[in-house]
């Protein structure tokens, strides 16, 4: 098979550069401009992987401790019927497992140390299944979670803050108080710390406290669970799941999945991750757009070329292909390039950065400020097919005015003083 003679002498004009001297100065202008691609779709590609690392990180330590999808009572109190609610919910194809749960806030106190917390009663025998805070709690501590024993298992960080260790007693507060002669009076129950847990997330590890549903029903004075939490076999589903599950609940049943409960941090994340393409995708555009002087100046120094071939019979839309081919060329080998050196790059983000940590004796994720103390990586294809696509884009939008140009140069003009 033939090959068209504008492919030929595309690829030709793009490595002339390096055989004579006088065109050292374009093919470095050319050498430069397709560095500056491939650096750009690069740290597309290294930033946007390690934003969805963090992402995914912080979503699962957060999935530690919330459920898939939360079915609670729509005015706050105990479910309507909470056995028929839960055989309704389980017989979803899309829920592997779920566990009722009373959650209502309180304070804690010790001595004049008080903290207000969300007490959080869950079944110590169904609670391993829709979550993953177990491996964060110490050995042993639910199953000391006994109904009648009033046995609490707190966030390390509250138990801290309060100063306190397995086996300490704690007053918890309730802010539903007992009608006593003297006006209404909060009710406190002596309570035994059995157990702390860590679930990574600063949020739930300061302010979170575990105890017995059964006792969590006498605290808070409920008849039953005051809702249901579901683990699904997808995360991803879960707002399709919810939505299907409230259209077979009772209306005084409200259904909420993961992503509305911290609708506002996934957002922010969203929101960042955006504009961090935007911002460096305009380092692609300004290494694609240096292609433009490239190519004048190639155009200017192939005058007589193009003349010589306008005169054999070449028409404009063969010369303009020849340049569209060459600024191609350069766009194809620095986006290609820079995908390779990406995806290098956010495959090895866990020996590289340790690595330059040791290196330069610094941290660049210090254990006491971040919550994570890795550098997580995790590239999708969502991301890396776009960045690839706009960086072609870009090349050949680049090429067009100039080959546009070298189609319109006129050979007896060229000619004239050669």
């Amino acid at each position: 098979m033939q090959i068209p003679y504008e492919l030929i002498l595309g690829w030709r004009y793009t490595r002339a550069g390096r055989a004579t001297r006088r065109n050292g100065f374009i093919s470095f202008i050319s050498g430069v401009s397709m560095l500056g691609i491939a650096l750009g779709v690069a740290a597309l590609i290294i930033v946007l992987s390690v934003m969805n690392g963090f992402q995914k990180e912080v979503r699962d330590r957060m999935l530690g401790v919330v459920s898939h999808i939360e079915v609670i009572s729509a005015d706050g109190g105990a479910l309507p019927d909470a056995q028929a609610t839960l055989k309704t919910v389980t017989a979803h194809s899309s829920v592997l497992a779920a566990a009722p749960f009373i959650s209502a806030q309180a304070l804690l106190a010790r001595g004049e140390d008080m903290k207000g917390v969300m007490v959080r009663g869950i079944d110590p025998a169904l609670e391993p299944a829709v979550t993953d805070l177990t491996p964060g709690v110490q050995s042993q501590a639910l199953a000391q979670l006994q109904p009648g024993q009033f046995g609490v298992v707190l966030g390390v960080d509250l138990a801290r803050m309060l100063g306190l260790r397995v086996g300490d007693p704690v007053t918890l507060v309730s802010p539903s108080g007992q009608i006593t002669p003297a006006g209404v009076v909060p009710r406190l129950k002596q309570m035994k710390v059995v157990g702390t847990f860590s679930s990574g997330h600063y949020e739930y590890d300061s302010a979170l406290a575990l105890i017995h549903v059964d006792d969590a029903g006498r605290i808070f004075r409920l008849e039953g669970p005051s809702g249901i939490r579901l683990k699904l076999r997808d995360l991803h589903q879960a707002r399709q799941v919810a939505y299907e599950l409230a259209a077979v609940l009772p209306p005084e049943v409200l259904v909420r999945d993961w992503t509305q409960q911290n609708r506002t941090w996934f957002a922010a994340v969203q929101v960042e991750k955006r504009m961090m393409f935007i911002i460096l995708t305009l380092i692609v555009a300004v290494a694609a757009f240096n292609l433009v002087s490239t190519l004048v100046m190639t155009v200017t120094d192939k005058r007589a070329d193009i003349a010589i071939l306008r005169t054999l019979g070449a028409s404009p839309a063969s010369i303009m292909g020849v340049f569209v081919v060459q600024g191609a060329m350069v766009g194809v080998i620095g986006t290609l390039s820079g995908l390779a050196l990406g995806l290098l790059v956010a495959f090895n983000i866990d020996v590289i950065v340790p690595a330059l940590e040791s290196l330069f004796q610094a941290s660049f994720l210090p254990k006491d400020i971040y919550l994570i103390s890795r550098m997580p990586s995790e590239p999708q294809s969502a991301d890396i097919v776009p960045i690839a696509i706009i960086s072609l884009v870009l090349a050949f939008v680049a090429t067009l005015y100039p080959s546009w140009g070298a189609s319109q140069v006129n050979p007896a003009q060229a000619l004239r003083y050669e």
